[in-house]
């Protein structure tokens, strides 16, 4: 399974990364929304992992750009930002899943395999 993480935070897109490929994930790892958009245009993923607050292009329009080219591939919102207007905001942008930081890891991938397993 092929997962792109867009995290602008070095040491969370390390820490992720890390866990991901252990879990036999292959990640690209970008930490920008605009790179992130022509990666997702080029390249077929089984899920995008991204944080909402990035440079170039947030996660909440990188998100309803993606859903308004017609992709499909399921999007799990991972960001400090825990009010539920920001929650209910990051869902109507299409967002499948929305995780606030700080998280638990082991809550994290049974959501990753929870989207996954319905691809």
């Amino acid at each position: 399974m092929k997962i792109l993480l867009v995290e602008d935070e070095e040491q969370t897109s390390t820490a992720l990364t890390k866990s991901l490929t252990a879990q036999y994930y292959v990640v690209n790892s970008v930490d920008d929304g605009q790179s992130a958009l022509e990666l997702a245009e080029i390249f077929d993923y089984d899920l995008i992992l991204l944080d909402v607050m990035l440079p170039r292009l947030d996660g909440i329009d990188l998100c309803r750009k993606l859903r308004a080219e017609g992709c499909q591939t399921p999007i799990l919102l991972l960001t400090a930002r825990d009010s539920v207007g920001d929650r209910a905001l990051g869902l109507e942008a299409g967002a499948d899943d929305y995780v606030t930081k700080p998280y638990e890891l082991s809550e994290l991938l049974a959501r990753i395999r929870s989207l996954l397993s319905r691809c």
